[in-house]
């Protein structure tokens, strides 16, 4: 509790030094530091960081104003060697069981949620960075396509149907839908 406290403290005195510079009257504390950014800001920064660099990396080279969702789902693929989640391939005996009794030789892929996130998090970075949402690949049909594909096969695989959630219908809606019409 008393590291909080610090933290807390910490963090008032640079809002309060932070007022006083502006105000022109702390002129020593002119150099700040900026606020550390958030779990997601720090992870969407770096995903954004990575994709540049693959793009980057690939041969030729690719600039993100030429980017497309071609380039986004060969993005997506390349990271499946680095997942942690395990996916049966259709012949293996425990394709289809939520818990295998054994291990077997299946790949290691991308979590269908992983990679879900990811794609917002650079759908969102694209346009903070000066990307125009008509012609962000990252929102493309063709991104979620992909994405509904690698959830159902995830699904099958593990043996665990995915339910979509029903929407609600709205019965005021109907109601004024049918006070349209005229009553004889």
């Amino acid at each position: 509790m008393s590291s909080n406290k610090g933290k807390d403290a910490a963090e008032g005195s640079s809002s309060r030094s932070s007022t006083s510079a502006a105000g022109g009257s702390g002129g020593g504390d002119q150099l700040q530091q900026p606020h550390p950014l958030s779990r997601y800001e720090s992870q969407k920064r770096r995903d954004w960081n990575t994709f540049g660099q693959y793009i980057r990396n690939q041969r030729p080279p690719v600039a993100l104003s030429q980017c497309n969702s071609s380039h986004v789902l060969e993005f997506l693929r390349y990271l499946d060697q680095f997942g942690k989640t395990k996916v049966h391939l259709q012949g293996c005996v425990f394709f289809g069981q939520p818990e295998p009794p054994g291990p077997c030789i299946c790949p290691l892929r991308q979590a269908w949620g992983s990679l879900d996130a990811l794609i917002g998090r650079l759908r969102a970075a694209y346009e903070e960075n000066g990307g125009l949402p008509e012609t962000n690949p990252f929102a493309s049909g063709a991104i979620r396509v992909y994405l509904r594909e690698v959830r159902d096969s995830q699904a099958k695989a593990r043996g665990i149907p995915y339910k979509k959630k029903k929407k609600k219908r709205n019965l005021m809606k109907a109601n004024d839908d049918n006070s349209n019409f005229p009553t004889q």
